[in-house]
């Protein structure tokens, strides 16, 4: 499915979301969230990693989000083209997934309103 410019991508209890078609993460980092709407996580989270890699040349989002026992496993990252400090990307990508006031903003837009969500999506 596309919604705007991005491609989310369901497979399972996975939500891909990407520029392209093509989802490859050069750099990444991993965090777990409580369960809440897989595609808002993944928006929020994509735009905050965008706001902290906008300088980094060539770079494209990838956030993928899994629900398991209760929980949200969310990768971030995404592709860069040509070279960069890789785990100085990743330590700001990890910076961002870690921060505890954009987490609660993450959870309190995709909180689930009712129980009875036919699609939690």
């Amino acid at each position: 499915m596309r919604r705007g410019s991005w491609h989310i991508k369901s497979e399972g209890q996975t939500l891909t979301l990407s520029r392209g078609l093509r989802a490859r993460l050069d750099v990444a980092a991993s965090t777990s969230l409580p369960d809440a709407g897989r595609t808002k996580i993944a928006h929020q989270v994509r735009q905050d990693l965008w706001r902290a890699l906008q300088g980094l040349k060539g770079f494209s989002p990838v956030i993928k989000v899994r629900r398991e026992a209760g929980q949200l496993h969310v990768i971030a990252g995404g592709e860069v083209s040509g070279h960069i400090a890789r785990d100085h990307v990743e330590c700001v990508i990890q910076g961002v997934l870690d921060n505890p006031e954009k987490r609660t903003r993450w959870l309190n837009y995709a909180r689930h309103k009712s129980s009875k969500l036919a699609d939690r999506t």
